[in-house]
């Protein structure tokens, strides 16, 4: 494997949020886990404006706002930010190995993520995702995937051509996106199935 390998995030590199932190993020903002309509209204608020807080449109003040049809006090807000980034840090193991072989085998990495600030300064501490060297979020891009200005400012900094890029996303439209730009684009299922399409062998 030549070239890069552009890898997102969230349910790639990391695991989903399990279910204990979405709740503990749920009780953090005031609401009860098994109220199951106020659970579905909060998920549904966090989702809606996602993007403008991955994009760094909307502070974190202003995001939870929205999401809570209240103003969070600042005990409040840093609960909440708390416990969103908690759910967001879990690594994926099998991704993880597959990465490692591949900068092992002198492929180099980088990353491309939907995050907001304060998940993006996580990330970066986070000791195991230091095999990937190069991190880009939406938030510091101010483009959010599958929007094009995502991923040709990563191609601008990397100073890499798009065939030279292969990108992993378990999302279909980020996929298509990067696609579209001319990148190599894989949709993650599984490390397994990863590992045979970027020709990984066992380690």
């Amino acid at each position: 494997m030549v070239g890069w390998v552009l890898f997102d995030y969230g349910a790639v590199l990391c695991t989903g949020q399990p279910e204990a932190d979405r709740r503990a993020l749920v009780a953090a903002a005031g609401l009860d886990p098994d109220d199951g309509p106020a659970v579905a209204g909060f998920w549904r608020g966090y989702w809606r404006d996602r993007p403008a807080y991955d994009r760094a449109e909307l502070d974190e003040g202003a995001y939870w706002a929205r999401v809570l049809g209240r103003t969070p006090t600042a005990a409040e807000l840093a609960a909440i930010d708390a416990a969103d980034v908690a759910g967001w840090v879990h690594p994926q193991p099998g991704s993880l190995a597959v990465a490692a072989a591949l900068a092992e085998a002198g492929t180099r990495l980088a990353l491309l993520s939907n995050a907001p600030a304060s998940l993006a300064d996580a990330v970066d501490e986070l000791p195991w995702m230091q095999v990937v060297p190069r991190r880009f979020y939406s938030c510091r891009l101010r483009a959010t995937k599958p929007d094009p200005a995502a991923y040709g400012g990563v191609l601008a900094e990397l100073g890499a051509d798009p065939a030279e890029v292969t990108f992993v996303d378990d999302r279909p439209a980020n996929v298509a996106g990067a696609a579209a730009v001319g990148l190599r684009a894989l949709l993650f299922t599984d490390p397994t199935t990863l590992a045979a399409d970027l020709g990984v062998g066992p380690r």
